[in-house]
């Protein structure tokens, strides 16, 4: 079983085979098409498409009309039934790509382990290492035999915006924000209108989780840099923009050997939604 990431030659050795489930998860946060467009272009074989904006997120709004963030949480059964069409069963190994260092990718590789399902990887290093693997792509698109997963007791916390709020009381958890550095200091007006940081969360943009060659750096590595910011991991909380670049922090923690660290769901994009939130600017 791969619950982490998995290498290039590691897939290519599985890529016909019937109990894993390949999944590409591109996507362009200013070209909402260009993943699917992607996809069509080619992509790995026998991989289906799950698309951030419909498959792997819900409705920006809750029920009383209270704007939950650019890419909340699906719905979990609706989720599941998604990713049943896509032939995923309980034992399935999943495996989910990109081509952006695992940056869409680990929202999948999070969101299957929020459903208790245990047997998802990220492909580390994305298309550029399967295609540096010498592995082709292909137009196909499969016909995946209905799956039958389940939802079960999730394996990962998350937190809510409430929370989060009462935290800058007591300040017991640390809160680590995986945006640019630009973006986190509030000098991305083109992307964060409302620039800033939430007070006394801490800095750690996903890209620095990589090393040169675009794949995630060794376990020890991680460790000893995760540990400059976080004394434990179980009082840690992972942010973003909205909630889907937090989650490579949190694969690159599992790498580390450090999990149980929470997802802040909603992240900026929730937290700006209402303007009485504090917000910090600067270096932090």
């Amino acid at each position: 079983m791969h619950q982490t990431l998995i290498s290039a030659a590691g897939l290519a050795a599985h890529i016909d085979d019937p109990a894993w489930v390949i999944v590409d998860c591109r996507h362009d946060l200013m070209n909402l098409a260009a993943g699917r467009d992607g996809y069509a272009a080619g992509h790995l074989p026998g991989a289906v498409f799950a698309d951030i904006e419909t498959v792997l997120s819900g409705a920006r709004t809750d029920d009383e009309g209270v704007f939950r963030g650019r890419h909340p949480l699906p719905e979990k059964e609706a989720l599941a039934q998604a990713l049943r069409g896509f032939g995923i069963d309980d034992t399935t190994q999943v495996v989910a790509y990109d081509a952006h260092g695992g940056m869409f990718a680990a929202r999948l590789w999070w969101l299957l382990r929020w459903l208790g399902h245990e047997a998802v990887a990220v492909l580390d290093g994305g298309m550029a290492a399967w295609a540096a693997a010498g592995q082709s792509l292909t137009t196909e698109t499969p016909v995946k035999p209905r799956g039958a997963l389940s939802v079960r007791a999730p394996f990962v916390p998350t937190v809510t915006v409430r929370e989060v709020l009462a935290n800058l009381q007591g300040g017991q958890r640390i809160v680590i924000d995986a945006r640019a550095a630009d973006r986190y200091r509030g000098e991305n007006e083109t992307i964060d209108p409302v620039g800033g940081h939430i007070p006394g969360a801490k800095n750690r943009f996903f890209k620095d989780n990589l090393g040169a060659d675009g794949r995630f750096k060794e376990a020890a590595q991680l460790r000893e840099e995760f540990g400059a910011l976080i004394d434990d991991p179980a009082a840690a909380i992972m942010q973003c923009g909205s909630g889907v670049t937090a989650c490579h922090n949190l694969l690159a923690l599992e790498v580390a050997g450090l999990p149980g660290a929470a997802l802040y769901p909603g992240s900026w994009s929730e937290w700006v939604g209402d303007g009485s939130r504090p917000v910090a600017k600067g270096a932090g």
